[in-house]
Order: C-alpha cells, then sequence, then structure tokens
C-alpha cells in the first residue's frame, strides 16, 4: 500500500500555522517488465517439442552463450541506480574507532572467571537456594561495555534517527549517557521510550565518563517538530565545550526548551546527540539569544551543524525518547513561545459503499441501511 498525503492551510480551519492532513490509501499499481522475461518465447504446453541436449557438453556451451547474452534483467541494478542514485549506497561511519579486544584474550577472562566463581562455595550456596542477588548496575555497565553501543545503534536504525540527522551516515554510539528528569527511574531516557511534556520540562541531570581535560558538546533536537520546513529540526538544548562530564560546566549556546509536540500529530523523536571533541570551539555563530524564544532562531539542521564543526568533532553518544501532545503544550505554547497553538485534525475520508445492487447476494440483513438518506445511520453496527 502507498499513502497519497494532501494539505490543507490552517486558514480552513480558523487556527492560524496549522496543517490538516487528509490521508487515503490506493493500490501501487504494477510496473510492466522493461523487456522480455526470460523463457517467454518457450510453450509450456508442448514441453515435449523441446530440443534435448543431448550431453553435458552442448548444455555447458549453451549456458555459456545465454549467460554471454545482452539482457534487460542483467542491468536492473544500474537501471535503479540512475533513477535513484543513493539507492543501495553505502553508508559513511563519521562515529569513534571501535577498538575490540582480542577474541582470544576476551575468552581466557571468561574461562578464568568461570573457573574462579564455581570454586566459590557461597556463591554455589545461593544459586542453589535462589538467593542469589545479582548487581543491576554491573549488568548495566557490562552491557555498556560488551553489546550496548551495538543494540543502541540497531536501535537508532529502526527508529530512523541517522536517516533524518544524519544522511547516508551513521555511527556506533561508545558513551552511554544517563539522562534524567528527576529521581524517579520512570523519567529517565533510554532508547525510544515514553515521556510526557510534562515530565521533561525541566533541564535533566546528564552524566557520563569523560576523560579529564576532554572536551564534549550535548545536543537536543526534534526531527518532527517543525511546523513550517519537513526538513528542518527544532533545537531544543544546545551546549558546548563541556569540560571532562561536567554539563553545567559547559558553555550553554541555546537554552534548554520543553517539547512542545502539537495536538493532533502523534509522538515526535527527541534526540540527544554527545560529540568528542578534539580542541575548544569557537561556537559564536551558533549562539542564541537568552531567552531564545523564536522558534524562528531554533530552526536547525544537525547536518549543517555537524558539517561545520567536522574537522574538530565527532558524534559519540546517543540517546532518544519519544513525547505525545499534553496540557502541559498549550502553556508552552501561549505563555513560553507566545504564539497561538496550532492544531492538527486527520480528516478521514467518507466511508466508502459499492453501488447498490437490486437483488443483492448473500448480504447483511441490513444491507440497505447503507443507502438511506436519514440523519441516524446504522450501518457499520453490524
Amino acid at each position: 500500500m502507498a499513502l497519497r498525503t494532501a494539505l490543507r492551510t490552517g486558514a480552513d480551519l480558523g487556527v492560524n500555522n496549522a496543517r490538516t492532513f487528509i490521508t487515503t490509501a490506493f493500490l501501487r499499481r504494477l510496473v510492466p517488465p522493461l523487456g522480455p522475461m526470460p523463457n517467454e518465447e518457450l510453450d509450456s504446453t508442448d514441453l515435449e517439442s523441446l530440443e534435448k541436449y543431448r550431453s553435458y557438453t552442448r548444455y555447458l556451451r549453451k549456458a555459456e552463450e545465454a549467460r554471454n547474452k545482452p539482457a534487460w534483467w542483467k542491468t536492473y541494478r544500474s537501471y535503479v541506480e540512475k533513477q535513484d542514485p543513493e539507492h543501495a549506497a553505502e553508508k559513511v561511519d563519521i562515529g569513534l574507532p571501535y577498538l575490540r579486544q582480542s577474541r582470544l584474550k576476551e575468552v581466557k577472562e571468561r574461562t578464568q572467571l568461570m573457573k574462579d566463581k564455581k570454586k566459590d562455595a557461597e556463591l554455589e550456596r545461593a544459586s542453589r537456594l535462589r538467593t542469589l542477588k545479582v548487581s543491576l548496575e554491573r549488568v548495566q555497565e557490562e552491557w555498556g561495555k560488551s553489546s550496548g553501543p551495538f543494540h543502541i545503534k540497531r536501535l537508532a536504525e529502526h527508529y530512523g534517527v541517522f536517516r533524518d540527522l544524519f544522511p547516508m551516515a551513521h555511527f556506533l554510539p561508545q558513551v552511554l549517557m544517563q539522562i534524567s528528569y528527576s529521581q524517579d527511574n520512570g523519567t529517565q531516557v533510554h532508547y525510544g521510550n515514553r515521556l510526557t511534556p510534562t515530565e521533561a520540562a525541566s533541564v535533566p541531570q546528564i552524566s557520563f565518563e569523560a576523560e579529564e581535560g576532554s572536551l564534549w558538546t550535548l545536543m537536543l533536537t526534534c526531527p518532527d517538530e517543525h511546523l513550517l520546513d519537513n526538513e528542518a529540526e527544532y533545537v531544543h538544548w544546545l551546549v558546548g565545550n563541556i569540560p571532562g562530564g561536567s554539563v553545567q560546566a559547559g558553555e550553554e549556546l541555546c537554552h534548554y526548551l520543553p517539547p512542545f509536540p502539537a495536538k493532533g500529530t502523534g509522538f515526535h523523536r527527541y534526540v540527544y546527540v554527545l560529540f568528542k571533541q578534539e580542541a575548544r570551539i569557537d561556537f559564536q555563530e551558533d549562539v542564541r539569544t537568552t531567552p531564545c524564544l523564536s522558534l524562528a532562531e531554533r530552526s536547525f539542521k544537525t547536518l549543517d551543524f555537524y558539517r561545520k564543526h567536522q574537522e574538530a568533532m565527532t558524534p559519540a553518544g546517543l540517546a532518544f525518547f519519544q513525547s505525545q501532545w499534553d496540557d502541559s503544550v498549550s502553556d508552552t505554547f501561549h505563555h513560553t513561545l507566545n504564539m497561538r497553538e496550532p492544531v492538527f485534525e486527520f480528516i478521514r475520508p467518507p466511508v466508502y459503499h459499492p453501488p447498490q445492487v437490486k437483488h443483492p447476494h448473500r448480504q447483511p440483513l441490513r444491507y440497505l441501511d447503507r443507502y438511506r438518506n436519514g440523519k441516524e445511520h446504522t450501518y457499520g453496527i453490524y
């Protein structure tokens, strides 16, 4: 199925800066082949009349001739690449190099660890009595050092984060961030979990492992929120030249703005990206006014920002959550952004009914209710 979307301006609804989506579905038309199909000239009803291969050498010679013969389906890949140059193009890895320890050393360490555990009588007794307690912090730490970055990358690809922020590029998030909006574990940012705009209203607490003397850049952006340009984003938070892991000591380029997903637009993705800097960067061109309450000034493109500073920074960490409209979004539009709140409505197409037939066969008893002109409709109940 393919979706066709039509837009209607907000003036039709009496709402400023609003768009209305009308979505209908139609079947994709089958495209005819570019030429004759293989063995199309053969008569499948009379296979006995076909010429037989009397020897393997003759069969091999015929197969070589068929393979060297030009055919349109052999050039299908070039045909597709001509129509779409980015089709099946290899993506560029823009992240930090992944240094994995020797497989032999890893196996030796694991074997030695298993031997030590088997010699521990207290551990064996606790496991047998089902009183063994496993530290979730240690599990999280081991997961982050082993397969965690690959799982995060797979989730980011599933949610289209790389596709919308870094087209034709990707990276392995090797630095794990702990992002929490409160002391409650339910308001932490993971990798696609759901938070309400009320829960994400204040500046979060962020921590990550960093070497002493290192510099970082932290960015919070939303690729689904822009009201005028589908290819642009709104930057919600931007902090540069962060010394070590202390985000509060960094240079705040754009102050924090809580999520404001418009009503009727569903879930939006809010992505935290952590960049590792090679040296101190002059972000004078990226500084917004404080407080920055203009959506025009917050218009942003992660790809342009990265291209501007790609010689001095490398993406190293990633976390994101999803959020949809609640009552706090209206307050953000009216009191913080000082603008009317756009409301999006999904207009469903009218119910389709096939033309009425005089003698319906194998239809429900209330078949004629579909075609009555009364105000009260009963179709759709059965």
